[in-house]
């Protein structure tokens, strides 16, 4: 069984690539552009992992973060951010978040991140 991958980016161009290499490589994809619509889906089922953006247009993406962790406490979460400063990181990180990757980020190498934290799970 494929797993499931759950992508929050408000960026369309981003979202969807990622989401086409995801399927590409054999992952379950689904996204969603604002957190709100991702936290209301995601109180209903835990995927395996999922890709959160920092910057989305309603709900900051370290709030998600938060909820997140609170909700499903071994949930891989992987942050994905144009936000590079170490103040930021360390944000993210202490917020729950399982990884930090900065935009703009190798899809080649955001993969292997993504299969090494569902490894570990």
């Amino acid at each position: 069984m494929a797993s499931r991958v759950v992508v929050v980016e408000d960026d369309a161009e981003i979202a969807s690539s990622i989401v086409a290499a995801l399927i590409a490589n054999g992952y379950d994809a689904e996204r969603f552009a604002t957190g709100a619509t991702a936290t209301t889906a995601l109180e209903a089922s835990c995927p395996d992992l999922v890709l959160l953006d920092v910057g989305l247009p309603d709900i900051d993406g370290i709030t998600v973060c938060r909820w997140l962790r609170e909700q499903y406490r071994s949930l891989p979460i992987v942050l994905l951010t144009a936000r590079d400063s170490e103040i930021d990181m360390v944000v993210g990180l202490d917020a729950g978040a399982t990884d930090y990757v900065t935009k703009p980020f190798s899809m080649t190498v955001l993969l292997a991140r993504l299969r090494a934290h569902l490894r570990s799970t």
